[in-house]
């Protein structure tokens, strides 16, 4: 099975990086009215429709930019190992040299990632993915005229792995932005963006799927996937570039391929235009993402069928099946039922996961959405106002944290200004678990990220544990010194 990479930024040197208000929020939206896809009548015995790509990337190439960051080394400590494994291979000075004397720290060298970007405005506004500037020190913007720039972060959102950034400058061109629902399969489309720390380049492909979930982010507490999936070549150093239609319109931003190597190797992902505006909308008007969540658990499509059976699934019903229903969250005040299936979000059809995700992302608490539900056989309209907190189901995230052998506490906002972080849950008692059977942490630990997303409190613990399957990290810090520790997880389930 193909190996599925998160993010394509492309690495120069070092390890791997997965790399308030604004006056003029209406420039994002300049020239966005929805201009049809390009459709073509095929009559006669010509083998191959003619498709014009000229003037499409004529268009495109000139907004997207190639963007470098970089990001300063760390001091930081692995597991204290209590015996060397590589020992009988390679000598106990190479064990030293590159994993410190008794585990004591060591210093990462500098990392310098490469990625893409779309220009949104002319005053400087930049899109690319959250992973491309995720943790970078310094970035810097160059644009199709070679000129350069600093930029500087204006708001992120892990959740859907975007980004939006700034540089100082006036005159820019923007991309005109295209309406991403109108995408349709075997549509082409092309790929802009600066590959493997080339200069721009353009390729082209059809769509091949819409609303692809593949599990690839995990970078947020609720991640959301909806992908618009193509053959266009994407490389690491494509991610924040854009996909455009055949009248140069911005309909997604790349931000994933699918690869044995890490390079390309027929499918690429990108995030959809219309999910993109709301993200980068709320962030230039709110400086944040204003989310509504409807608080249920869709059913998994790879569901056992005893299992279907239990829950009344009818495979023949083209709807997201609920699996539970969050007490406290907007669906259960509007009656909605474990059991009850989706079918269409104010009258756009779902008939998976993701699209009833991307749906939902685009609204904001305190609206109201209009759901189709089947019920007993029987289509049912009911109207929900979305909440603004993502629900919990005690019973599966307090089973996924129990599993950990623990006990924890908050860290107070002053023993973390102390601590040199912005927050964590301490550790306090370790007893027989997956943390002691599988690392040699010491309570009094601080936790900080779970598997890569940022922790703060023990809900946001369980719901990152929640996220989390196979193998991830723990990584915070100890009480009293400035290294960060990361202590592996094997095998964890749910």
């Amino acid at each position: 099975m193909a190996a599925l990479l998160i993010g394509t930024a492309s690495v120069i040197g070092g390890a791997a990086l997965f790399a308030g208000t604004h006056k003029n929020y209406n420039s994002l939206f300049e020239d966005t009215s929805a201009v049809p896809a390009v459709r073509s009548s095929f009559k006669g015995s010509l083998p191959n429709p003619t498709v014009d790509f000229e003037k499409a990337a004529t268009a495109a190439v000139p907004s997207v930019v190639h963007i470098k960051t970089l990001t300063k080394f760390k001091q930081v400590k692995g597991n204290t190992p209590q015996q060397n494994p590589f020992g009988d291979m390679f000598g106990d000075d190479f064990f030293k040299k590159y994993f410190g004397e008794n585990g004591r720290p060591f210093q990462q060298p500098d990392q310098k990632a490469s990625g893409s970007g779309v220009i949104l405005s002319s005053d400087g506004y930049i899109v690319t993915n959250n992973h491309v500037i995720d943790g970078a020190t310094e970035i810097n913007v160059t644009l199709n005229n070679r000129k350069n720039y600093k930029a500087k972060i204006i708001g992120t959102d892990p959740n859907t792995d975007l980004a939006l950034i700034k540089i100082s400058e006036k005159n820019l061109q923007p991309m005109l932005l295209g309406n991403s629902d109108d995408a349709r399969l075997g549509q082409w489309v092309l790929a802009v963006g600066y590959p493997l720390n080339l200069d721009v380049t353009v390729t082209e492909g059809i769509i091949s799927a819409k609303s692809r979930n593949i599990g690839i982010n995990r970078q947020g507490s609720a991640p959301i996937e909806s992908f618009i999936q193509t053959d266009a070549a994407v490389n690491p150093g494509s991610s924040g570039g854009a996909l455009v239609n055949t009248n140069g319109e911005l309909i997604g931003i790349n931000s994933a391929i699918a690869s044995p190597t890490g390079s390309y190797a027929g499918y690429a992902y990108s995030i959809p235009s219309n999910l993109m505006k709301k993200v980068i909308g709320d962030i230039m008007k709110f400086g944040s993402v204003q989310r509504g969540y409807l608080g249920i658990s869709m059913a998994p499509e790879e569901l056992e069928d005893a299992r279907k059976k239990e829950l009344g699934i009818n495979d023949d019903v083209n709807g997201v099946w609920i699996m539970e229903v969050d007490p406290q969250g907007a669906a259960a005040e509007a009656g909605i039922k474990k059991g009850d299936a989706i079918l269409k979000v104010n009258d756009v059809s779902v008939t998976t996961g993701s699209q009833l995700s991307e749906q939902i992302a685009r609204q904001k608490p305190g609206d109201k959405v209009r759901l189709v539900l089947l019920r007993d056989g029987k289509e049912k309209n009911i109207e929900v106002v979305l909440k603004n907190k993502l629900g919990t189901f005690a019973s599966q995230k307090s089973a996924a944290m129990e599993s950990l052998g623990a006990d924890f506490s908050e860290v107070s906002k002053e023993n973390a200004e102390k601590l040199g972080i912005p927050g964590g849950v301490q550790v306090t008692t370790i007893r027989d678990g997956v943390i002691g059977n599988q690392t040699n942490m010491r309570p009094g630990f601080v936790i900080t990220r779970v598997g890569g997303i940022a922790v703060k409190t023990i809900d946001e613990i369980k719901e990152a544990l929640s996220r989390q399957s196979g193998n991830f990290q723990l990584e915070g810090v100890y009480p009293g010194g400035s290294e960060i520790y990361y202590y592996g997880i094997n095998d964890f389930k749910k």
